[in-house]
């Protein structure tokens, strides 16, 4: 099964990037043909400053190495070093409506919050579809929120493959309703854009604070508290197993335990649960031309599997003119 994902280097991976998709790499890249990339030209919708951009891939892929990419068992590159993906966003950008790309949820919801509705992010399912079907991808594990432009890419797949034939697999999409919304400090969903987020590899204190913050009612410690409309619960539940969490569902609904607590313990139960992940990009940082290495045979990697597929739809659409 080939699987494909990529994540934004628009800033530091949270909780909600790691369960619902980063984690998930790691397991898949054991049993399936795996592919990882770091979405820069995505990020180029939100991320304007030379320096941020350059720094957050860099970032972004020592955050990847550190929570278990191996390289050995996955093609990871980083998006702009295949520029076939590009190439293959403007002959998709044909075959679906101006009036398709208008109702895309993640368009209205970004706008609603005050970016700038530019070009690139009214037409980022697009490119979104060419990073899918370039690599023939089987499935393509997404959060609930991103459920809609795989829709996209199946419909623009479909469209392509009437007028040209079969050329284009569909992908199926794989949500894991366990953590397909995982909810932030604030109850919302986890999103750097709402600045609800609990970080990876923050320092101690940065992370502390973060915890700290989560919103709960006013329930004191000598009340019973209600775990399955508690944010609290519901982030710490993401590092439990199911007899852990009634564990915890028992102390909710206990009194005799306050919540200052119970964030003392998921604080400790965070730094614990990354603190090998937290360690290995400590030592990551220190190996420059290591990485380096790994990005330019990753992208070599990608680049060659998109070329074969480019190969075929520059034939099937004429714009390979000299077929002698």
């Amino acid at each position: 099964m080939r699987i494909l994902s990529g994540i934004q280097p628009s800033g530091k991976p949270h909780l909600g990037n790691y369960f619902s998709m980063m984690k998930r790499m790691v397991e898949y890249q054991n049993e399936n043909e795996l592919f990882v990339f770091i979405a820069s030209y995505h990020a180029m919708t939100t991320v304007q400053n030379q320096k941020e951009l350059s720094d957050g891939i860099w970032n972004t892929v020592l955050d990847f190495l550190a929570i278990g990419i191996d390289p050995e068992k996955s093609v990871f590159w980083v998006q702009s070093d295949v520029p076939q993906v590009t190439e293959l966003c403007w002959i998709l950008s044909n075959f679906i409506t101006v009036s398709q790309l208008e109702l895309a949820h993640s368009y209205k919801d970004k706008i609603a919050q005050g970016i700038k509705p530019n070009g690139g992010l009214f037409f980022y399912p697009v490119l979104m579809a060419a990073d899918i079907l370039a690599f023939r991808t089987e499935k393509v594990p997404v959060g609930k929120d991103q459920k809609q432009h795989l829709e996209f890419t199946r419909d623009i797949a479909e469209r392509f493959n009437r007028c040209y034939g079969e050329v284009f697999l569909l992908p199926e999409p794989d949500i894991n309703e366990e953590v397909a919304i995982v909810p932030g400090i604030d109850g919302r969903k986890m999103s750097k854009s709402y600045k609800n987020a609990i970080y990876l590899f923050s320092d101690e204190k940065e992370l502390r604070k973060q915890v700290m913050s989560i919103v709960t009612d006013s329930k004191g410690i000598d009340e019973p508290k209600d775990p399955d409309n508690s944010v609290l619960y519901h982030i710490y539940a993401l590092f439990l197993n199911e007899e852990e969490k009634q564990i915890l569902r028992d102390k909710f609904l206990t009194p005799g335990i306050g919540y200052g607590h119970i964030k003392q313990e998921l604080y400790q139960k965070i730094l614990d649960y990354f603190s090998d992940a937290r360690k290995k990009r400590m030592e990551l940082e220190k190996q420059k031309d290591y990485i380096i290495d790994i990005l330019k045979e990753g992208a070599k990697k990608a680049r060659s599997i998109a070329e074969e597929i480019m190969e075929e739809v520059r034939l099937k659409t004429g714009l390979k003119y000299d077929v002698r």
